[in-house]
């Protein structure tokens, strides 16, 4: 059991604490038990409210105010894990069933009430731990070491040694490998040799023991790729390791993670050197999962990361470090400080993310923010990165890197529809139980001439920005239901779920518009479905009620879309005339990970069963995900397990494909 005192917090430990309703009584109960609290009532502009209290923890209070604590949360989110800091949420009982929006927002820990004073100065401490076990202070693992590897790609004679152990045998981080053998004891080679026997495609992996110069009793765990032959070598005290391959390849290549990159920074200003860093902020980046997925959102990344190393690597050396801290938001830290050569290699980073990404084939121009941030007598890594963060949240200094702005967008909107740049492609829908597809979503694409492939997310911010968020709605709903009309005898019985948004169902008579459009398109009513996205129902839930009703009554269905990630969800299924249930893509994905988080999804789909819904799971990918999700008794999903987003003629193919198959 772990021995902690509530009423001994540390007196230097600033705490920052918005609370909207119990402001003045929460900070002082903490202020009470010795907490040096910083405290705020409303949430605008809490980015840089914190960062200026020079806090570590955040405390949300959101009893009593669920909306506003969310909205404060997923702002503070990419400062709580560019800086290593925590953010603590309270919350009504009630509430609790909401705490993964906070959780997807960036919080570390939670209390509900009821709670005393006792217990929130101990979930504060416990918040505090948390950082100090990030940054590898008190009760964490303490200065973790770099890791100790070697490749060595076919025949070549000579090694790459990871820089640390270069270091640690004296050697050239490419020496030959005879200079290497001469560091194991003669007498324990042929346990190696064997050991390099044995690999082959049934035995990828193996270690073995020895005595290495310079560090003592160690194992080599050995690891070959089927596909090229390399080898790759991970030198650790007795132990199991996971992937040598990969750990080595990141030791390599320089890229780290928030912890590795903070430590890095601690040493070299240990040792005296001045180090800048450069802090990236990706903007638009949580469009690429909402529109392609998890796994194209990855894969940017990566691609993001190989792009800073290979920019920066020849302006600033080897002395630099590149880290992911999380979310989309990158480190660029070195040990030159030279102003010229940072200026350099801020314009080559500029370029290198100036170039489209391309993501299931289209081109994506994303666009990024870039603070410095140069150390000063006396700076710690957190001291360093919390001035590069409250210069990125500021705006003040930041560069704005490349990519459409949010008035360019709007500029080119203005003749897309026109120029016919904005369409539709369809995502399957298939049944669980028989295999075959049974519907489609329509899903709007932009494809602008001058900025390339633009994602549903900026294409409606930018409608919203010039007011023709009803134009482009009629137009993606007119262009979804003409194709459809005009599909072949194959696709006769396919379903269509178009969407419908909250402003649509604000507008004065926009039930009958809609039927109006749906019988001159002469695609069947009681082949289409209305999809209502949950996070747009904040208006009048009744009123809502009354139009789908009025559509329900007319033959269309009626579907609640992205369910899971509002926070009203109950009240729109007790109020709503629906017929389907669409699980947002995070829970059907996460089905796979923890046993609660199977539970979170056996409730949805459980509830939904109760309430006569069919249940549509969105956003699978992997057959693990759909097989649980069938367990669970989900009859219908979509994803790119099947597909991602297709045209007409791709959309019959498949059909006629599943059909035969």
């Amino acid at each position: 059991m772990i021995d902690i005192d509530p009423a001994t917090p540390p007196a230097d430990a600033p705490v920052f604490v918005l609370s909207f309703n119990q402001r003045d009584e929460l900070a002082a109960a903490a202020a009470g038990v010795g907490w040096r609290i910083v405290a705020a009532r409303r949430g605008e502009g809490v980015e840089s409210r914190f960062l200026t209290s020079g806090a570590a923890v955040a405390v949300i209070d959101a009893r009593g105010a669920l909306s506003d604590g969310l909205i404060a949360a997923r702002a503070l989110g990419h400062v709580v894990e560019t800086n290593g800091a925590a953010m603590l949420i309270l919350v009504s009982q009630s509430d609790t069933v909401h705490m993964r929006q906070f959780y997807d927002a960036g919080a570390t820990h939670f209390l509900s009430s009821p709670m005393s004073t006792a217990a929130i100065s101990q979930a504060i401490r416990f918040a505090l731990r948390h950082v100090e076990r990030l940054a590898g202070g008190v009760g964490g693992a303490g200065e973790a070491e770099e890791p100790l590897g070697w490749h060595q790609d076919g025949d070549v004679r000579t090694l790459s040694l990871t820089p640390a152990l270069a270091s640690l045998l004296g050697l050239e981080e490419t020496p030959r490998l005879r200079d290497v053998l001469r560091l194991i004891d003669p007498r324990e080679r042929r346990i190696g040799r064997a050991a390099l026997r044995r690999l082959d495609e049934r035995t990828p992996t193996t270690a073995f023991a020895h005595e290495l110069e310079g560090r003592g009793r160690v194992v080599q765990h050995l690891q070959r790729d089927p596909a090229t032959g390399r080898l790759s070598g991970l030198v650790e005290r007795l132990g199991e390791m996971p992937d040598a391959g990969a750990v080595v390849r990141e030791a390599l290549s320089g890229t780290r993670d928030g912890p590795g990159a903070r430590r890095w920074i601690d040493r070299r200003l240990g040792e005296g050197a001045s180090v800048a860093t450069l802090l990236i902020a990706l903007s638009r980046f949580e469009m690429v999962n909402t529109a392609y997925g998890r796994t194209a959102g990855d894969a940017v990344l990566r691609a993001v990361s190989r792009r800073l190393s290979d920019s920066v690597r020849g302006i600033l050396g080897r002395r630099t470090v590149v880290a992911r801290l999380g979310g989309s938001e990158f480190l660029v830290a070195s040990d030159d400080a030279d102003a010229g050569r940072l200026e350099a290699a801020a314009r080559k980073l500029d370029e290198a993310l100036a170039r489209p990404f391309v993501v299931d084939g289209a081109f994506l121009p994303l666009g990024a923010r870039m603070a410095l941030a140069t150390s000063v007598d006396g700076d710690t890594a957190a001291s360093l990165l919390r001035r590069a963060s409250e210069t990125l949240v500021d705006g003040s200094a930041a560069r704005v890197m490349s990519g459409p702005s949010l008035d360019e967008l709007a500029a080119a909107l203005r003749h897309a529809i026109d120029r016919g740049e904005i369409g539709v492609l369809f995502q399957p829908q298939v049944s669980i139980a028989s295999g075959s597809i049974v519907g489609v979503e329509a899903l709007a694409r932009w494809r602008s001439r001058e900025l390339g492939e633009v994602g549903a997310e900026q294409l409606f911010a930018a409608a919203a920005h010039v007011g023709l968020e009803g134009a482009v709605s009629d137009h993606l709903q007119r262009i979804a239901l003409e194709e459809a009309a005009r599909w072949p005898l194959n696709l006769s019985r396919t379903r269509l779920s178009i969407n419908v948004t909250a402003g649509d169902l604000a507008r004065p008579g926009f039930a009958d518009s809609l039927l109006g459009r749906v019988d001159i398109s002469g695609f069947p009513r009681g082949r289409l479905t209305i999809e209502i996205t949950e996070s747009g129902l904040v208006a009048d839930l009744g009123e809502a009620a009354r139009l789908l009703s009025v559509l329900r009554t007319a033959g269309c269905r009626v579907a609640i879309d992205d369910f899971g990630t509002g926070y009203s969800s109950l009240a729109y299924l007790k109020a709503l005339p629906l017929d389907y249930l669409k699980i947002d893509k995070r829970l059907s994905q996460d089905i796979a990970g923890t046993p609660r988080d199977r539970v979170v999804v056996r409730g949805v789909i459980d509830m939904a069963r109760s309430l006569g819904l069919s249940v549509v799971a969105e956003g699978v990918e992997t057959a693990e995900q759909l097989d649980l999700l069938a367990k669970e008794g989900c009859q219908y999903f979509q994803g790119y397990l099947c597909s991602g987003p297709i045209d007409s003629q791709a959309l019959v193919r498949l059909v006629g494909g599943a059909a035969n198959g």
